[in-house]
């Protein structure tokens, strides 16, 4: 910023001396244009969404000592942790579309995750269906490209966006540089690698490894485009991990360090996936604040659903038929936004990712987002300090009996297809061991109600 200073006055400078010899005022108007606009730009802050697969809420080291995470108890002591964060549609690639487009992925056609028929990773087929499913439901096998982004959202505010990671939105005709994002790497059709070391997938993607681990690869990535980024515009950074999805393959040192600290194998494998993706989130705060820019650029850091293993003291988890307990739709979301959000707060507002898009919306344009198209609400209310209203948030995937959720303040309402529901203050019982179904609460029948009308109208008919 100091040489743009120095270079734009001195430039004003060689302007005007040309103006009072030749009188040339258009030039003078043109140049100030284009030096208002790339000041202005360069005032947006720049924006990191790190978006972890299958990183359970008690996957880290302030909730659970048995995870080693100095670096995003950094970011939370730095920053702002929604504690009730959400996922619409806890699943891999539906939670990917809503995060993306703001909407929740059951409106999107996408109920469950897109399944690969191909042996190179790729589905043709615009629909796929689950054997298990009772309502043996369509479910879509890309996000098709009308579909507004994030990524478009901010070019259309001037920002530069690069993709890195994991993608699992379609094959190649739907990859991010067809959804506004300009560039992109480790990018393919796999939803998730065949091993963490080379070959890290079952196709060309990324071969010309030999030993290294590959949440170390994207994260050198990271670094490399933050070290490097010259251009006046903000950018805007998506680094989504396939770490901590399975195969479990942990970084081999860090393996070594659990064992010796007692853990079996199983434990120190995971904790080791855990400790790598931290190791990562460390690795970018240092670049940005190697190259100056940590104080204007915003971080989100959160999961795309719960975890494999126990998610105590949630119940649920990613497998088990109970994924819309707490568990398995519950995931860490922190923000780091430099003189907005207070170091070290808390908000226990029920919200989910759907509501990043207008978050971001209304950070780039500095104006509040104003669509019927969407169903997130902007956050930035909340990380200034101030109360979001409450409001309803609902869940849908169609693998199993469990379907459909909606959650109201303390409140969560499952319904399974066999016609039976649970009830649960998920403040007063977090691990949901008390059922509360007939027990003459009237938010029974009023979340009933709530969550068949929403079915009714964000559900597709086939």
């Amino acid at each position: 910023m100091l040489d743009l200073f120095i270079k734009s006055h001195l430039a004003l400078f060689v302007f005007s001396q040309i103006e009072m010899k030749t009188h040339l005022f258009v030039p003078i108007i043109i140049f100030n244009f284009f030096l208002t606009q790339h000041l202005s730009a360069q005032s947006k802050p720049n924006i990191v969404i790190l978006f972890v697969d299958d990183w359970g809420w008690s996957d880290v080291g302030y909730r659970n000592n048995q995870f080693y995470t100095p670096n995003i108890d950094q970011l939370k002591k730095d920053g702002m942790e929604f504690v009730r964060a959400y996922i619409p549609t806890p699943t891999c690639s539906p939670s990917r579309a809503s995060l993306l487009t703001g909407k929740e992925a059951i409106r999107l056609e996408m109920p469950r995750h897109i399944e690969h028929k191909n042996k190179d990773g790729t589905n043709d087929e615009k629909y796929n269906y689950w054997k298990n499913d009772p309502a043996k439901m369509p479910s879509i096998n890309w996000l098709p490209l009308n579909e507004v982004t994030y990524a478009e959202l901010l070019k259309e505010q001037g920002y530069f966006n690069m993709f890195i990671g994991k993608w699992h939105l379609g094959h190649e005709p739907y990859y991010p540089i067809y959804q506004g994002f300009d560039d992109m790497f480790g990018t393919g059709n796999w939803g998730h690698p065949k091993n963490y070391y080379p070959d890290f997938f079952k196709d060309e993607l990324l071969e010309n490894y030999t030993d290294e681990y590959l949440t170390d690869v994207l994260t050198n990535k990271a670094v490399d485009f933050i070290n490097e980024y010259d251009r006046p515009a903000p950018f805007m950074m998506s680094l989504w991990y396939y770490n901590v999805h399975s195969p479990h393959v942990g970084r081999k040192d860090f393996i070594n360090k659990f064992l010796e600290k007692g853990y079996n194998e199983k434990e120190a494998i995971y904790a080791s996936m855990v400790a790598s993706m931290d190791e990562s989130v460390g690795s970018v705060r240092a670049a940005l604040k190697s190259k100056g820019i940590d104080k204007n650029t915003i971080i989100l850091l959160f999961s795309d659903q719960g975890g494999y293993y126990s998610n105590a003291p949630l119940s649920g988890g990613k497998i088990g038929g109970n994924t819309l307990g707490e568990g398995g739709s519950r995931v860490p979301f922190l923000v780091y936004y430099p003189g907005v959000t207070t170091p070290g707060s808390e908000s226990n507002t029920p919200i989910q990712t759907i509501d990043v898009f207008p978050t971001l919306a209304e950070i780039a344009s500095n104006k509040t987002y104003k669509s019927r198209e969407i169903q997130g609400k902007s956050l930035l209310p909340e990380m200034s300090g101030e109360k979001l209203k409450s409001r309803d948030l609902f869940f849908y995937r169609s693998y199993e009996d469990q379907y459909a959720a909606i959650i109201f303040e303390d409140w969560k309402l499952i319904k399974y297809r066999s016609g039976k529901y649970k009830l649960f203050n998920v403040v007063d019982d977090i691990s949901e061991k008390k059922n509360l179904i007939g027990k003459g609460f009237s938010i029974e029948k009023r979340l009933k109600r709530k969550l068949n009308k929403w079915e009714k109208c964000a559900v597709p008919v086939y």
